[in-house]
């Protein structure tokens, strides 16, 4: 066994490995980049080593400077985590050259698979079911444009080397066949140095469903069984889940032994991932398979009790696997959410910054550790309260695990644990988890990789978060209104006869869009240490466990637990709770009737100017001052956390000046350009 490993990334996936890796007593070193000298990974690492700049070509996808640190350090071999160098070939070729142990698959297997356009060929030898489409990289637009007729439209754009849904377009037409073949190459040339592109058949209406696969130096290989992939966004998971809720045991089975037949193919010796998709009838099409670790490995951990990061150093020390694969167990239910930094209202554009607060619900499990009989929640992160969450590298803040006794145990966990995890100073995709989570057709399990699409066409705002009890929020809003005014009532020094009165009967006032207005006359009593809060005909009692410094509330309602987030803003009471969060005003009814009369002040125009929808590096400006532009046309292009985000213009209209230049690091609603 090793003494000493580097991991070679960053993040939520440098934290996990190290942990796993401490529990084995294997001494860690960490690399990083200029925009991660205070990352969390550092700090949990026994060494760490500077590799450069912060664009990752500088440092995470630097080799030389990666096997430079291994030898100043005495590292034995490299984990490389996901993404980054992991599915370099030439990267695992040059760590074994060096004499290092590469904890990942040997480069030959990574050659045969990792590349998408030569495992699609091996497959087909292999009389694997493989989808329609054209295996050679493509060179031009144009080319991409007459390959995409000659297979027939809808087809998918990918690069070779993609992933993490980087390098990855879907096209209807010409138009976007062209556009998506430059994007799907400019983002893989950035994110992974190899810009090869190939085009294959979108099957419409499919399910994502992958096989995690684990082999060793002896021959011996297992499935784990599967992960569901489906709920995806511009084909980046969003949740995944183990076991899925719509395959057969005939087709897990035959899903499992077909991947476990392509990974002896090519020797395969580590953990790896062949993904499938899945129709409605359970045929199934290989689509590609993932030479490392997953992201959402952890949901595979869940169900099974293996610490896959444990049998991955364990393989590469040359350790045969110690079971069978009538030895693998599969219990309970497990979800993953990825907790990303991105604003779901603002059409989920990237969201930097620092983390003002940061606190992920309590855990009660925790990766390399056994897993709870009764299940439990657990945060995988690589972030900590006051850090900052960078531009240069992926969105994701934290994933969120939990593992029920069933399915719907897990969603209620899940529901649960999204209401208790704070995040403030960026925005999250918390409220989008958890209006999935509560949509009919996904606690039903009747869903589709094109489920988001279809559910959310106009994308997402705060009325499509769904809520069982809306009154609870104003309740609960009076309430802690109530318990403010209590606090104020015990001030001394109060001038005798005008001291504040507490009162019963209140308004609770809700903020709507353009100065809209929603009231609701409430009663509040104190009874025994618990708030009677009467809105309209439904009556609450809330007993809370809450501190005024606190964000996060918990008590009970009616008798029922509950957790909710609960802060002021000013006059206004921000309640979130299952999604949904309302802004309230609680006044004297007087009060509330002078409110009514107050005029609205619409916020500044700004339709002549074209504003940075995200922090973000301007790559391009596509556009001239004088020039005339047409509604569609690309007028600038915004990189962001490794993905490319084209603006186009919402109407005709001629460019009066720019305001920002090519190369211009931009915050959230800079002006990049004026129009006449």
């Amino acid at each position: 066994m090793f003494n000493k490993i580097l991991i070679a990334n960053r993040g939520e996936i440098a934290c996990r490995v190290i942990k796993t890796a401490k529990k084995m007593g294997i001494a860690t070193v960490a690399v990083y980049s200029e925009a991660d000298r205070d990352a969390r990974h550092v700090e949990l690492a026994d060494e760490a080593v500077f590799i450069g700049a912060a664009p990752s070509r500088e440092s995470y996808l630097a080799m030389d400077k990666i096997i430079a640190a291994c030898r100043a350090t005495g590292a034995q071999a490299v984990h490389p985590g996901y993404g980054f160098l992991s599915e370099n070939e030439q990267f695992a070729r040059r760590v074994e050259d060096e004499g290092i142990v590469f904890i990942g698959p040997k480069h030959h297997s990574i050659a045969a698979m990792g590349d998408k356009i030569a495992s699609k060929r091996l497959a087909h030898e292999a009389k694997v079911n493989t989808i329609p489409g054209w295996n050679d990289a493509i060179d031009s637009p144009e080319q991409a444009v007459r390959i995409a007729r000659d297979i027939g439209y809808p087809v998918m754009i990918k690069a070779s080397a993609g992933g993490g849904g980087k390098g990855l377009r879907v096209a209807f037409d010409d138009k976007e066949a062209a556009d998506g073949f430059t994007s799907c190459r400019n983002e893989a040339r950035a994110s992974f140095g190899d810009d090869r592109v190939f085009i294959e058949k979108f099957v419409e209406s499919p399910r994502h469903i992958e096989i995690q696969v684990l082999g060793d130096a002896h021959g011996h290989v297992v499935y784990l069984w599967e992960r569901e992939c489906s709920i995806q966004r511009r084909h980046q998971k969003v949740i995944e889940e183990a076991p899925s809720p719509f395959i057969s045991e005939a087709t897990r089975r035959a899903m499992g032994e077909q991947a476990v037949a392509l990974a002896k193919a090519v020797n395969y010796q580590s953990a790896g991932t062949v993904e499938f998709v899945v129709g409605r009838d359970q045929s199934f099409y290989f689509l590609e398979m993932n030479t490392r670790l997953q992201v959402e490995h952890p949901v595979t951990e869940c169900i099974t009790g293996l610490d896959l990061v444990e049998q991955m150093i364990r393989v590469a020390a040359g350790e045969p696997l110690g079971f069978t694969q009538d030895r693998v167990r599969r219990r309970g239910w497990a979800i993953e959410c990825r907790i990303n930094a991105e604003d779901p209202l603002r059409g989920f554009l990237p969201s930097t910054g620092r983390l003002v607060r940061y606190q992920p619900p309590p855990t009660t499990m925790e990766a390399s550790l056994p897993v709870p009989e009764g299940g439990g929640v657990r945060v995988d992160t690589g972030v900590y309260e006051g850090g900052e969450i960078p531009m240069h590298y992926d969105s994701m803040i934290a994933k969120l695990i939990v593992h029920g006794l069933d399915r719907d145990d897990a969603i209620c966990r899940m529901r649960e644990a999204l209401n208790a995890f704070v995040i403030r100073g960026i925005s999250s995709n918390i409220p989008f988890q958890s209006a999935l989570l509560a949509h009919p057709k996904f606690v039903a399990g009747d869903f589709t990789t094109g489920f988001i699409a279809e559910q959310y066409p106009q994308g997402f705002s705060a009325a499509d978060v769904p809520h069982d009890d809306p009154g609870f929020l104003v309740a609960l809003a009076a309430a802690v209104n109530r318990t403010y005014r209590k606090r104020a009532a015990m001030i001394t020094g109060q001038l005798p006869g005008h001291g504040l009165k507490i009162g019963h009967e209140y308004v609770v006032v809700l903020r709507g869009r353009d100065g809209a207005q929603e009231h609701h006359p409430v009663q509040v009593h104190l009874v025994e240490g618990a708030m009677h809060v009467q809105v309209g005909e439904r009556a609450y009692v809330i007993a809370k466990d809450w501190a005024f410094r606190d964000i996060r509330a918990s008590g009970t309602c009616n008798g029922v637990p509950f957790t909710a987030q609960v802060e002021r803003h000013g006059l206004w009471i921000r309640v979130a709770h299952n999604g949904r969060a309302i802004d309230a005003m609680v006044l004297l009814p007087q009060a509330a009737e002078l409110l009514r009369v107050m005029p609205h002040k619409p916020p500044a125009d700004t339709s002549k100017l074209l504003l940075s929808p995200m922090p973000g590096l301007l790559v391009d400006v596509a556009v001239q001052p004088g020039q005339a532009v047409q509604a569609g046309e690309r007028l600038a292009v915004i990189e962001a956390m490794k993905m490319e985000n084209i603006l186009t213009a919402s109407q005709d209209g001629t460019v009066a000046e720019l305001l920002a230049a090519r190369g211009e690091s931009l915050v959230v609603d800079q002006p990049i350009m004026r129009f006449a």
